[in-house]
């Protein structure tokens, strides 16, 4: 083999070390599958929870909607004629699928300028962030996970106008949501002991 194949090899290996891992957790419906299986997501969303005040099932049952707990998590494209790539459908990006613009304001607001939406620790941030002003401006309770939900989905100034409720299919998973939260907290009662 020739020094530089070799050379290459060795390089490829080694940036492929520190990628970050953007594959799913085996078994989403499990909260304690997931937290076994990747102890950083619990170790972030308890950061956050003591930071933010959002509970970390709430957290959990978010990211489960927005990424399925996948760090890379994009948007389709939207074709035209349906062969031309016409772009991603938003620019939503990340485990907490955040918008451009609403994480460059969180990181302004924050001082966290170097914050990505593919490391769970600063997308679990940025989630309690956003929930926590919600808490402020519209009252929801943080542990109200379809409160919470419908006005991470459509914004702020959506919610309290109730664009939501013209979306049967936002309801749904609004409901989805609130539901899995509340599985994940009773599975993670038992295994955080």
């Amino acid at each position: 083999m020739s020094r530089s194949l070799r050379a290459l090899i060795i390089l490829l290996l080694v940036a492929s070390c520190g990628r970050p891992d953007h594959v799913a957790p085996r078994n989403l419906d499990d909260a304690c599958a997931i937290i076994q299986e990747r102890p950083q997501y619990l170790r972030a969303m308890e950061r956050t929870e003591r930071r933010w005040g959002v509970p970390v099932h709430v957290q959990m049952a978010t990211i489960y909607q927005e990424s399925k707990f996948i760090g890379n998590a994009q948007t389709p494209y939207r074709w035209a004629v349906g062969v031309i790539p016409m772009g991603r459908q938003s620019s939503a990006y990340g485990y907490a699928q955040a918008l451009d613009g609403t994480w460059d304001e969180y990181r302004t607001d924050t001082g966290r300028r170097s914050a990505r939406r593919d490391d769970i620790d600063d997308a679990t941030d940025f989630m309690g962030w956003y929930m926590a002003g919600s808490q402020d401006r519209l009252g929801i309770p943080l542990t109200n996970a379809r409160a919470q939900y419908l006005a991470y989905h459509e914004g702020r100034t959506g919610y309290a106008r109730g664009t939501y409720r013209r979306k049967g299919w936002l309801i749904r998973v609004a409901d989805q949501v609130q539901h899995r939260s509340e599985r994940y907290e009773v599975q993670l009662r038992s295994c955080r002991r």
